[in-house]
């Protein structure tokens, strides 16, 4: 690589230095700069230096230069540390990441969409629409995610003010298929605050200067930022064109209208909210104007009267399960206020990545039909940041960056250097400031800061900021990278009870202790979160589905701000650690954004944190490629003749020695236990260049070779098919005999049958005939079936088979299991009666009997008994001893209706009268019964006996109709505990009966 530039341009590689020294490092780094080479490698690693302007080495041609090329091959840029990772991916199947880190205002973000573009524009060479899809949709979430998530700083114009990791997704053809976004910690307090000279996030300030005049004005807006209190610093000039880009995609990524509408609706919500002013009378507070409330409940679809009560009063559930309103002070309102705005825009932000995740993600991926998935993970997360006033959000986001430098230093550092010592290569050790100790600081259970924010969460009573400050100076008095005022008292530079200063990899950062425990907690009153769940807009009440929770509700207390995002962050490293990184180092030269000025001590201070040095060091002393003995035989071995196709030799080893020692570069590797180490890219590509060479070569040798032993196989092959062909044709009809013959030699002897016998298959001459077969075997084992019954549970049997046919499986349960007991009025008193009536109209048999509740065409309801004879179907008054009300001959009765569900309703159609609505009451002593088939069996076999076709049964899914007086009625019923059968009431179409659940 050092060929490709002139010397005139520095070294191209921190590697290449004559001396590591940090004169050297930022001698180079400087010449660099000032020549506009801003990329310099450090082995794998690229060191990215902010221009602070436009550079023209991003297009199609450089796109060209540096697809499929080795990272030596070109002078140093994002776009070859992005070809070699998608390579590793592709080539290996190997999941990688590429991990982008630095300050704020180091080009991060910058530096991430140009991987973005590199690895889009690589892909998908058929052009597939499915894959373009996707591509458009990965890099047009960047357009959105910065738009919602980034904001101007004093450092930096355009600071990311959340952390992305996005995985991408590529199938085994190396194109994109989907990916995933993960988002951490997005800084909500910018939304109702903001530090001198910044802005509140872009997306309101491009909804103020890029909407329309017809959109503002649905949204109560006008176009000035500074008439809102969240956006009084100014505007930009090129926020109009963002807001069209930002809209644009939206629609290409997949966001309906509706969707998009309440985007920007909730962020005119909170730009009125910040408007919205209280006033205290000494007992009461009130909302200035009533104007803002209104244009709020209309934005979010609430209720204006809901919106003021959330303001302010906050109803709470007091021990003994009372609820209570308990009225705000004027300082509380404005609280409440300003954390519903924060968590509307933090809801809002999670609600789009979700969004976009669920586009995006692969859905129904089968490794078998799709190959393996592969990922490449660029990591775009918050630098390191050191402000006059340093709060939550900064010890949060300096955390994280301290997390990221202990895995730099575990896989590029620790691991390198421990990997050397395993295989026993000669090498001389490098020193370098391991930051777990501050790690620990931070995230040690029990011990640990965040721990004992948490605990102070979790205290009961009235716990400070400055309590919480002096439980850490109690703690962490002893710990070497912690002190405050109180520990320190003579350091000025802090204030008591108000300070605390922890000595991080990247410097010594002081922290302010003020609203700690408020953020950690991140408190917001139920009653906004109930407000949003009863929004009638859908989006806002998918974004709040802890709304739902009744006041009086117990919930499990949430984990606090610090330790979800400690957790997540413990899961980042996780995820990056089990891919094989790729580093882009960005530094930031000044705090003017000069593009001409590189700051000696800002950098040197920034190379220091980094541990670049370090990574020189190791790099110059270590080795580019390893690779195991076998792997790298098996990659190789056609490259030399002694090892081609497999060699002779005591050990793989010794056959790598000897590929080695033809090439020539046996002073350029070394031999570990179990790898080779070839020290310098060169030898690696002259290996790779004669195997690529030898690949057609071989490829024709096997094609030929192959070829022609498949038309030989295929020969032998087509004469034993036909030799075969005509014996198998008549052994498979033999053969179909002799299954059935073997598998039902002893049904007879057995419980079933033969019934849980499976039939062969048969082939296809005999498929009719087996069919016959089949039939002939079930009417012979229906008859053995049949046959052992007792003659006196006949009738019953055909009653259930009878109801079994008429229900067709539509209704579930229906009293199959149970014994019918067919007659269920055994008193005195209706013996009697049935005696009576069976001397006078001379029927044979009663079919069925039972009590049952009559429904009249005015909907009301009384007990009735129903007798179901061979001739009559009668309906009794039990409490007028059985008096006969209905008696309805068979030969006009037409049909019965049920309903499929668990009820005892049942309709009985007449031809002369008028239909009859009942519902069977179940037995005293057995409440569960369902009657209903009983009745529909017994109906259904004396039908079948007396031949009468024209009667009908119908199972009804949704009402049952009746007809009475001539008029037609709909019947819908519905089953509800603790209802009685007389409880109804009237619809559209008739009436719709309850009856009991039991």
């Amino acid at each position: 690589m050092a060929e490709l530039e002139g010397l005139e341009f520095g070294k191209s590689d921190f590697v290449l230095l004559d001396e590591v020294t940090m004169e050297q490092f930022m001698e180079n780094l400087k010449l660099r700069f000032e020549k506009g080479r801003i990329y310099t490698y450090i082995g794998e690693v690229v060191v990215s230096v902010n221009p602070y302007r436009q550079m023209d080495i991003y297009g199609k041609d450089t796109i060209d230069a540096y697809r499929g090329r080795e990272l030596y091959e070109n002078p140093p840029h994002l776009y070859a540390v992005s070809d070699a990772a998608y390579k590793a991916m592709k080539r290996r199947a190997k999941d990688t990441c590429i991990v982008i880190s630095g300050e704020s205002g180091a080009g991060k973000t910058e530096a991430s969409k140009y991987i973005m573009q590199y690895i889009a524009a690589i892909t998908n060479p058929s052009q597939r629409a499915e894959v373009e899809s996707v591509k458009n949709v990965l890099l047009k979430s960047n357009c959105v995610l910065e738009a919602f998530g980034n904001a101007k700083t004093n450092r930096n114009d355009n600071s990311s003010r959340f952390g992305k990791y996005m995985d991408i997704n590529f199938n085994f053809n190396g194109d994109p298929t989907g990916g995933h976004i993960n988002n951490y910690l997005l800084e909500k307090s910018r939304v109702v605050q903001q530090q001198d000279g910044e802005r509140n996030f872009h997306s309101f300030y491009q909804l103020l200067r890029g909407g329309s005049d017809e959109m503002l004005e649905s949204f109560h807006l006008q176009n000035d930022a500074a008439a809102y209190i969240y956006t009084r610093e100014g505007t930009s000039n090129n926020d109009r064109s963002s807001h069209k880009a930002v809209m644009n995609a939206l629609g290409v990524i997949g966001f309906s209208e509706e969707e998009i509408s309440s985007i920007y609706q909730i962020l005119a919500s909170i730009l009125l909210l910040g408007n919205i002013q209280f006033e205290s009378d000494g007992e009461n507070v009130q909302v200035l104007g009533q104007e803002a409330v209104k244009h709020i409940s209309e934005l979010t679809s609430t209720d204006p009267d809901s919106v003021t009560k959330s303001l302010l009063f906050r109803t709470v559930a007091t021990g003994g399960g009372e609820v209570i309103e308990k009225g705000h002070s004027e300082q509380d309102a404005c609280f409440g206020r300003d954390a519903f705005a924060k968590a509307l825009y933090e809801r809002l932000f999670g609600w789009i990545v979700s969004r976009i995740n669920s586009i995006i993600e692969v859905k129904d991926y089968n490794p078998v039909l799709h190959g393996k998935n592969t990922v490449i993970g660029v990591l775009d997360i918050y630098g390191f940041e050191i402000f006059d006033n340093n709060s939550f959000e900064q010890f949060c986001i300096n955390y994280c960056n301290e997390k990221l430098q202990q895995l730099f230093i575990e896989l590029i550092l620790q691991q390198e250097q421990g990997e050397y010592q395993r295989e026993g290569i000669t090498w001389q050790h490098i020193d370098y400031f391991n930051n777990q100790i501050i790690v620990d600081l931070v995230e040690q259970p029990h011990k640990g800061i965040i721990s004992i924010l948490d605990e102070a969460c979790l205290s009961v009573g009235k716990v400070t900021d400055t309590v919480c400050l002096d439980s850490m100076d109690t703690k962490l008095s002893q710990h070497p990278h912690y002190t405050s005022r109180k520990l320190s008292p003579t350091d000025k530079t802090m204030d008591f009870q108000k300070h605390f200063r922890i000595r991080h990899y990247a410097g010594d950062v002081t922290y302010s202790v003020e609203g700690f425990l408020d953020k950690n907690k991140d408190l917001l009153f139920q009653d906004f979160k109930r407000l949003m769940y009863n929004s009638s807009n859908p989006v806002l009440k998918e974004m709040w589905p802890d709304g739902q929770l009744s006041i009086t509700e117990v919930t499990k207390r949430p984990l606090t701000a610090a330790t979800l995002f400690k957790n997540s962050i413990v899961a980042l490293v996780d995820k990056l650690a089990c891919k094989e990184p790729y580093y882009v180092r960005c530094i930031k030269p000044n705090e003017m954004k000069s593009p001409v000025l590189l700051d000696d001590a800002r950098c040197q201070h920034q190379v220091a944190y980094l541990g670049l040095l370090e990574n020189v060091m190791v790099r110059r002393a270590g080795f580019a490629y390893r690779q195991p003995y076998a792997r790298f035989l098996q990659r190789y071995k056609m490259t030399c003749e002694y090892t081609w196709p497999n060699h002779l030799m005591g050990s793989d080893r010794e056959a790598v020695e000897a590929i080695v020692t033809q090439h020539g570069f046996q002073d350029d590797v070394a031999y570990g236990h179990t790898k080779l180490f070839v020290r310098t890219p060169r030898s690696l590509f002259s290996l790779e260049q004669e195997r690529a060479a030898l690949i057609p070569i071989l490829v024709l040798f096997l094609q030929k070779v192959w070829r022609g032993a498949l038309a030989r196989s295929r020969c032998r092959r087509m004469r034993a098919v036909y030799t075969i062909m005509g014996v198998y044709k008549r052994f498979k009809v033999k053969a179909h005999f002799w299954e059935v013959e073997r598998r039902f030699a002893g049904v007879r002897t057995t419980a079933d049958y033969g019934k849980s016998v499976d039939w062969p298959t048969p082939p296809a001459a005999l498929s009719q005939f087996h069919n016959i077969t089949v039939m002939l075997h079930r009417r012979w084992w229906a008859r053995q079936i049949v046959k052992n019954i007792p003659p006196s549970d006949m009738l019953e049997v055909r009653a259930k088979v009878s109801a079994l046919t008429a229900l067709s499986g539509e209704r579930k349960d229906w009293g199959v299991g149970r014994a019918w007991e067919r007659d269920y009025l055994t008193s005195s008193g209706f013996i009697r009666v049935s005696k009576e009536l069976k001397n006078k109209d001379e029927f044979s048999q009663i079919l069925f009997s039972g009590s049952c509740r009559k429904v009249n065409r005015f909907n009301r309801s009384t007990d009735r008994s129903l007798v179901v004879t061979d001739k009559y179907i009668y309906k009794l008054e039990p409490k007028k001893q059985y008096k006969v009300l209905k008696k309805v001959p068979l030969d006009s009765f037409t049909g019965v209706s049920v309903t499929s569900g668990v009820d005892q309703m049942v309709a009985l159609h007449t031809s002369s009268q008028d239909d009859v609505l009942l519902c069977l009451q179940r037995g005293e002593l057995s409440p569960n019964q369902d009657r209903v088939g009983e009745l529909v069996g017994s109906l259904a076999s004396l039908l079948i006996q007396t031949c009468c076709l024209q009667v009908h049964l119908r199972v009804c899914r949704s009402a049952l109709q009746l007809h009475m007086r001539g008029k037609p009625k709909s019947v819908t019923v519905e089953t509800r505990a603790g209802q009685t059968v007389a409880d109804f009431k009237k619809s559209r179409d008739g009436f719709i009966l309850l009856v009991p659940a039991n």
